[in-house]
């Protein structure tokens, strides 16, 4: 109940300010807008160039999936082959 007391005169001294001094407030406010352009401007290209590097540095260490076989590849791929013919004729001995 304080707090609501306490906010509704505050509100209250706050318009009665404004009327009181709207000339001044005028002045302040005209020259705290470009500064807030300004500030609200650079803040943005700095979370913009972040975001960039970030997307960079995700494509500089994505993995190449578009390689070639060299002669090992193929020499584990061949070995391989053998190897699943072996178990299908254990298998097939199995039973």
């Amino acid at each position: 109940m304080k707090t609501l007391i306490g906010g509704a005169v505050a509100a209250v001294l706050g318009i009665i300010g404004l009327s009181i001094w709207f000339k001044p407030f005028l002045q302040i406010l005209t020259g705290a807008i470009p500064v807030m352009f300004l500030l609200g401007g650079g803040l943005a290209i700095y979370l913009g160039f972040d975001e960039l590097k970030d997307n960079w540095k995700d494509k500089d260490t994505a993995v190449d999936t578009s390689f070639k076989k060299d002669e090992e590849t193929k020499k584990y791929e061949e070995e391989i082959d053998e190897l699943k013919k072996k178990v299908e004729t254990l298998e097939a001995e199995k039973e």
